[in-house]
């Protein structure tokens, strides 16, 4: 009877909470078959509905058992304000600094700047509920004790401020100052002389919470309620941590007014050491000092940062902080761009012998370790990475000593088939690529102008020259836009005859790829022709025949402007200075040759015949009106 009554009223408490709470902060409460009465159920109740904390209130779920009486402080936990990290000016600048060199450059952050950041940190949280056999017990703690046997009891009491407990039919037992590994025998010994052939089971439940206080460069001053296990490192990250004025390696625990201990996060972060971080009491004060000296370390090192010093810490220590060398670093110099040397530019370099290591730096120092592969090595001293495909033996990527040649790669893939066609090899150069794509860009930049001077000096007379023009435009558009989308293959016209069997020797460079093809068999014609297409390759047949075979030119052909692009890559033109080419008395004479291709272009600028006549007819108008004029001047 008395133990349905006390659930009555346990219940009826935990409503009256909940109602008061609905009218002290909004909350929203997780979907729950009975999230009242279920304690394993009183969780994911929050004021947040944007996913943030910021001085909200949330349920916590009971830990000491289904039928422990849930107080107040049990159902609340008081959420901290996220901590938003803002960088430093100097991790500004070093940031800067580093980028200076192009490339992708990390983030740089001033070091530990995770534990500020990062929300989800362990830290952030009071720490583990299990508790350590020598936890002394104080006034505030809430001990279980659990009887089975003759007597049955699941009691959950709290230690008076005379450091006693009191358990029913058993009285009042003392506690306080006694280890609480030490409590199950001093409980169990005063229960014995009230109970016999009884089974017990003694733990600590929730322990009491201090108050403390956080001062000096921090995010979050002011008093903190942490339970009576927090250390200096859980205080200090539930204030946020320090701010990017505060110290990270100058924290000091203060009770009673006296320095009790210092705490250095790099010892933590850096060695995983935690000695000093001691657990805090009742009305402690947790100091962070200003930040001391800061330098940058940036470039080939594993852990670059912005680091805080001590003093006597030199550049080897600044290195270990670091993380050391990245694998491809120079180890044997770094430079130091001094702060106070920034006007004038000047960088000194360092080298690291035992005294260059044993060196101190100022605050503002950036430190710059080198690479030893970004810089290129000279060309007789780099090895040359080709791609030989086609007609070799063993087509696939090669790694060749400097100085190599083109007839070199070809050996290493053992050399060309039998149906290799030498005229029509295919050299590509990365190095020439980009000097094609410049070239490239600018005469399409050149073409673009010329389109639009043609267009803007273009006179319309009529509707139909107004639809012409506009035509035109489009079409010029839609030309350039496929302009922009073609692009260069770097590829190097290798001069060789027709039956030729062997490459040239041409000295390779790094990048560069050979495609060797077989024989080709055909020759294209296309452009404005009436037949575009391929033909079957006849040594009898001359580029005329060809032509003739694709019908000859259209109507609107540029026929003054055809050119073939032989398989070698050189091309043959009608315009080129001196030359014979598709004139009517000599175009029998071209030779075709396998894998040729003739290109017949479209003449841009098109007039009408009645676009010629009424410009002449406006100009014979004007030339009238002009000698008229004269003549009635009497000239």
């Amino acid at each position: 009877m008395h133990s349905h009554r006390y659930s009555v009223l346990h219940s009826l408490s935990q409503v009256a909470l909940l109602i008061g709470l609905a009218f002290v902060a909004p909350l929203s409460m997780a979907q729950s078959d009975n999230p009242i009465g279920d304690a394993a159920s009183r969780t994911n109740l929050q004021n947040s509905t944007d996913g943030t904390t910021n001085g909200s209130y949330r349920l916590k779920r009971s830990t000491s058992g289904a039928n422990r009486s849930a107080t107040d402080a049990d159902l609340i936990e008081v959420v901290e304000p996220k901590a938003v990290y803002s960088p430093g000016e100097f991790e500004t600048y070093v940031q800067r600094q580093a980028e200076a060199t192009g490339g992708v450059v990390t983030p740089i952050r001033r070091f530990g700047a995770e534990l500020v950041s990062d929300t989800r940190s362990s830290a952030v949280q009071d720490p583990s509920p299990l508790v350590p056999n020598d936890y002394v017990v104080k006034p505030g703690d809430e001990i279980s004790v659990t009887l089975w046997g003759s007597v049955d009891a699941d009691l959950q009491v709290v230690v008076d401020r005379s450091g006693r407990i009191v358990l029913p039919r058993v009285g009042s037992i003392p506690v306080a100052g006694v280890r609480s590994g030490e409590l199950t025998e001093i409980i169990s010994r005063r229960v014995a002389q009230v109970f016999k052939n009884f089974q017990i089971s003694v733990s600590m439940g929730r322990l009491r919470s201090v108050r403390v206080f956080v001062s000096g460069f921090v995010q979050r001053p002011g008093s903190l309620s942490v339970n009576s296990l927090s250390s200096v490192l859980h205080v200090v990250m539930r204030a946020g941590g320090p701010t990017a004025a505060g110290s990270f390696r100058n924290i000091t625990l203060r009770r009673n007014g006296k320095v009790v201990s210092g705490f250095d996060l790099y010892n933590l972060l850096l060695n995983g050491d935690r000695s000093a971080d001691q657990v805090v009491q009742a009305d402690d004060v947790i100091h962070i000092g200003p930040v001391g000296p800061q330098v940058g370390l940036i470039g080939s090192i594993n852990q670059p940062a912005v680091f805080e010093l001590k003093p006597n810490e030199t550049v080897a220590d600044l290195l270990a902080m670091g993380g050391g060398f990245s694998a491809v670093a120079d180890r044997t110099r770094v430079a130091v761009e001094r702060l106070a040397d920034r006007a004038t530019g000047r960088v000194a370099e360092l080298k690291l012998d035992g005294a260059g290591q044993r060196s101190t730096l100022a605050a503002g120092d950036v430190v710059r370790v080198f690479s030893a592969v970004t810089a290129a090595l000279p060309l007789n001293l780099q090895n040359k990475r080709i791609r030989v495909e086609g007609e070799v033996a063993r087509p696939g990527d090669y790694v060749l000593a400097p100085n190599s040649t083109l007839a070199d790669a070809i050996q290493a893939a053992g050399g060309l088939t039998p149906a290799a066609f030498v005229y029509g090899t295919e050299f590509t150069r990365q190095s020439v690529r980009r000097t094609q794509q410049e070239n490239f860009d600018r005469a399409l930049r050149d073409l673009e102008t010329e389109l639009t001077k043609n267009v803007s000096t273009r006179r319309a007379t009529t509707a139909g020259d107004v639809a012409n023009q506009g035509a035109n435009e489009a079409a010029n558009a839609r030309l350039i836009e496929r302009l922009r989308q073609a692009k260069p293959t770097g590829r190097i016209v290798l001069e060789v005859a027709e039956n030729e069997t062997r490459l040239p020797v041409l000295p390779i460079e790094d990048g560069d790829q050979v495609n060797v093809p077989a024989r080709a068999s055909t020759v294209g014609v296309f452009g404005s022709v009436y037949n575009a297409g391929s033909y079957l390759f006849n040594s009898d047949k001359t580029m005329a025949d060809y032509l003739k075979l694709a019908g000859g030119p259209a109507r609107g052909a540029d026929a003054e402007s055809v050119f073939v692009i032989r398989a070698n890559g050189t091309v043959v033109s009608a315009r080129q200075s001196g030359s014979t080419f598709f004139r009517e008395s000599r175009f029998a004479n071209v030779t075709a040759l396998p894998g040729d291709t003739l290109f017949v272009p479209e003449e841009l600028d098109k007039t009408t015949f009645i676009q010629d006549a009424k410009d002449w007819t406006q100009i014979l108008y004007q030339f009238g009106l002009g000698l008229a004029g004269i003549k009635s001047l009497g000239l």
